[in-house]
């Protein structure tokens, strides 16, 4: 593999190029937007309620803090200054409230240190903190979908990568309660969430009365036994982060169980299908956000570990990189905005199959960054 002096594989430094150029080019026509899913090669432009309205601006002050590029910064300001009606409207908050304020407003804060992004991120901490279920010790997921709908006992398995704006509320203010919720969620998931062999539900009901544990539920899976990779990534990466955050060994060990599983089901080319079970007549469309999501958070995990057994999880990480950037990049397509093709963002409901997906594009770029040693990991 070429490298260059420092060790860092060629085609790491390729890579942030091509994407920094198609982020600046995509800008022109996104600019304070926020995008979701690649159709017909142009991204969908959501509410600023969507709970993928985080990672664009994200991927602008990942980019800004090595270019220093002024338009990327006026764009995620902008963006994040658009986050307040959401945020001051409350109705349309849910657990998504980590995703959309560390990307914007605690990424703002520790790179510009700026007043109003940190009282932005306390308050979306205070209203997550909100959502924790005492009985069930658990994050409480959406709000209910439709009239009558009751959905009061769900949590979800991506709330494990919402914990971290706990963690650096409670580390900014002094106040422990922010950590104790998000403690108490990552037991939660430790405890009913992960398999014994490391696969990984994707919903788990509880009685939002007794807490009680009531069923699973398939969610964005196949079915409720099987393994949705990408909720497979989040628990990787969410239970890494708490160790980094609280040193407890548990959620290093959570971390490593559930790698274990992700990288043992891989197919030849390192990119996950969107499911790990799926029956044979059910096509196994790839996944390139859960590979890159998973990427970065076994990068994390590497420096963790001890460094005899760091190789474990970074080299099968810089495979599935390389195998985004050589297989799954849209670099030379004039007419796809998306960095990563073959996303599959919700298939029982049909959405988004097979299509670039911001948040794939972000965790590629984030992961980058980490290959780089370079510039901050706004989860941590």
């Amino acid at each position: 593999m070429e490298t260059t002096g420092t060790k860092r594989p060629v085609w790491v430094g390729e890579a942030w190029g091509k994407a920094k150029e198609k982020t600046l080019r995509n800008l022109a026509r996104i600019g304070d937007g926020f995008s979701h899913a690649s159709v017909g090669g142009a991204y969908t432009l959501e509410e600023p309620h969507w709970w993928t309205a985080g990672f664009w601006p994200g991927m602008l002050w990942q980019l800004y803090e090595e270019s220093r590029e002024e338009k990327l910064r006026e764009a995620a300001a902008s963006c994040e200054a658009w986050l307040d009606e959401v945020l001051d409207g409350y109705d349309r908050l849910d657990h998504d409230l980590g995703f959309m304020w560390t990307l914007t407003s605690v990424a703002s804060y520790k790179l510009r240190q700026d007043g109003t992004s940190r009282r932005r991120a306390l308050k979306a901490a205070n209203y997550l903190a909100a959502r924790f279920n005492l009985r069930g010790r658990y994050i409480r997921a959406w709000n209910p979908w439709f009239e009558g709908d009751d959905n009061a006992g769900w949590a979800i398995i991506d709330c494990a990568m919402n914990a971290p704006l706990l963690y650096w509320a409670s580390r900014e203010t002094g106040d422990p309660r922010y950590r104790h919720v998000a403690e108490a969620h990552m037991d939660t998931v430790l405890e009913h969430f992960i398999r014994p062999d490391g696969s990984v539900y994707h919903i788990v009901e509880f009685d939002p009365a007794s807490g009680q544990r009531v069923q699973a539920r398939g969610g964005q899976g196949y079915a409720a036994e099987s393994a949705w990779s990408r909720g497979t990534a989040w628990a990787l990466y969410g239970l890494a982060l708490s160790y980094h955050h609280t040193g407890n060994p548990a959620y290093l060990n959570g971390s490593k169980r559930v790698a274990h599983f992700f990288l043992s089901n891989l197919p030849d080319d390192h990119v996950p299908h969107w499911d790990f079970r799926l029956p044979p007549d059910v096509k196994k469309h790839r996944d390139s956000s859960a590979g890159a999501i998973a990427a970065s958070g076994l990068l994390l995990l590497a420096e963790q570990v001890d460094p005899l057994e760091a190789h474990v999880y970074r080299e099968p990480a810089v495979r599935i990189l390389e195998s985004l950037y050589r297989n799954y990049g849209a670099w030379d397509r004039a007419n796809e905005e998306g960095l990563l093709v073959e996303g599959t963002s919700h298939y029982p409901e049909g959405k988004n199959v097979g299509v670039p997906l911001i948040y794939g594009d972000f965790f590629f770029v984030e992961g980058l960054a980490r290959l780089r040693g370079e510039g901050t990991i706004f989860w941590e």
